[in-house]
């Protein structure tokens, strides 16, 4: 067995940080995401810098910002010669480090079938995903069974995208991810340490517990949605209510009563608690295999999911619920809790994976390794969001958001932290909006320069370039980044 640690990045999709009972919720008891935190570092304070599901997941996989990677949003992918840009995916660095790498579950590459540097793949695609035939896929149709729409559910539309899901437990989105991953572990004899992603599709909606996992929660015991601010959230709920009548969902929130969020934060806190289970039957795998005291494990979400909060559903915005998170890492040395409240980017845990490792974090990265026992990391200072309807910037206490749809707003988080109270055109806040507009200017600026560097003419100048000034020259396209 190696030296090296073995590393298991977890990543439910869509999860909040405040419905973990380790960040303080009572509603609900998370005994073995919580186990995580109590041998290594919890971070108080994670956040998605872009809160959407393909753009947060090319971040992770390459290190480098929405506006870097050109990935803005679902309906758009890396490019295909990325290896040739001298760009690799942190799978692929791992590889080539001597690590065997695996990853399991909802991964959301386009196409669902590439493998981005991993070596061994079991699928289990986003739930909405309903045509893609994948391993989850091969499984139903082993048993019968086949992906179901929400809207193939009684109540799916009255209660606003919650419902029991038809199929049993044993063939959920979640379970399926957990048994595959167990049986990985269990099998697992290649001498070479084990780097393996797992992607649960939930607690993503459709809002599709089952009944056993239902029962435990009662709306009522739910926390309550943070209210509209007015004449500062319509546009975003009339943009929230026009996607979600598409075909993906298919649900109108045109009337979104406290009733139906209360009663989709129960369906949501049961998908929780199903993911919670499957962590603890992971981590018994792992320990049962003589793995657990020799692997970090990192957890950590894509985003969050507003759940009502503003009056929306979803994600995509730089509030609070769609995009502060959960991040825990579980260390073989740690015999404590190691609570870290400074402001932290899930960026950083594409470098973090590879620090781990011994490997070299490329220069070209954003990322940065956390700051954790053992690993020359560092808090950050600021966090830029970027995704194609907005950009962000934010210092731990004020946020400054501007999006496209020609909304600007400026939160106090430590003061407000349900951002209530809109301060952009406050004149006592003048000095703080026009420091965070500028640094936000000079990230942005920074990163459209370096997203297109395989179109540079070469490294340094040509003037002076004899093979330059003869017939027949070739620029060399795309030209990789310069090696760090």
């Amino acid at each position: 067995m190696s030296d090296r640690p073995n590393l298991l990045f977890i990543m439910p999709d869509q999860l909040r940080a405040d419905f973990l009972s380790c960040y303080g919720a009572e509603f609900i008891s998370t005994p073995h995401i919580d186990s995580l935190c109590e041998h290594g570092v919890l971070f108080r304070n994670a956040y998605s810098p872009s809160p959407i599901c393909v753009p947060a997941r090319c971040l992770l996989m390459t290190g480098r910002n929405a506006i870097r990677n050109g990935v803005l949003g679902n309906h758009q992918f890396l490019r295909p010669d990325l290896a040739e840009c001298g760009i690799h995916t942190w799978p692929q660095l791992l590889s080539n480090a001597g690590y065997c790498t695996a990853s399991i579950g909802k991964m959301h590459f386009t196409p669902w079938e590439l493998s981005l540097g991993f070596e061994h793949r079991i699928i289990c695609e986003d739930k909405r995903w309903l045509l893609v035939e994948d391993d989850y896929h091969q499984h139903l149709k082993a048993q019968g069974l086949r992906k179901l729409h929400g809207n193939e559910h009684d109540g799916y539309q009255e209660d606003r995208g919650a419902f029991v899901h038809q199929h049993p437990f044993e063939h959920s989105w979640d379970h399926f991810v957990g048994s595959k991953t167990c049986e990985f572990i269990e099998n697992y004899e290649d001498e070479r340490p084990l780097a393996m992603m797992v992607g649960f599709p939930g607690p993503h909606c459709p809002y599709d517990p089952t009944q056993k996992y239902l029962d435990l929660f009662d709306p009522d015991d739910m926390p309550d949605p943070i209210p509209e601010v007015a004449g500062l959230d319509e546009p975003f709920r009339k943009a929230n209510i026009a996607g979600n009548k598409g075909d993906w969902n298919g649900v109108d929130y045109t009337v979104f009563t406290d009733a139906h969020k209360k009663n989709i934060r129960a369906h949501y806190a049961a998908l929780v608690k199903q993911i919670d289970d499957e962590v603890g039957t992971i981590l018994k795998s792992l320990e049962e295999a003589g793995r657990l005291e020799n692997t970090v494990i990192i957890f950590c979400s894509d985003h969050g999911d507003y759940l009502g909060d503003h009056g929306l559903i979803g994600k995509g915005t730089f509030y609070e619920s769609s995009i502060k998170v959960p991040l825990l890492v579980r260390l073989p040395s740690a015999e404590s809790t190691i609570d870290v409240e400074n402001l932290t980017s899930i960026a950083d845990i594409t470098s973090t994976l590879l620090a781990c490792a011994g490997v070299d974090v490329p220069t070209h990265m954003d990322s940065q390794p956390l700051p954790l026992p053992g690993i020359a990391g560092a808090s950050r200072d600021s966090i830029f969001g970027f995704l194609g309807s907005g950009m962000m910037s934010f210092d731990g206490e004020w946020k400054l958001s501007k999006y496209a749809n020609g909304v600007t707003a400026l939160f106090n988080i430590r003061e407000d932290p349900e951002e209530q109270n809109n301060r952009i055109d406050d004149p006592a806040c003048h000095e703080i909006v026009r420091r965070l507009d500028t640094e936000l200017t000079r990230e942005l600026l920074r990163s459209i320069n370096e997203s297109h560097h395989e179109k540079a003419i070469g490294y340094t100048g040509l003037s002076g370039d004899l093979a330059y000034g003869q017939p027949g020259w070739q620029r060399q396209y795309p030209l990789p980044i310069k090696p760090s």
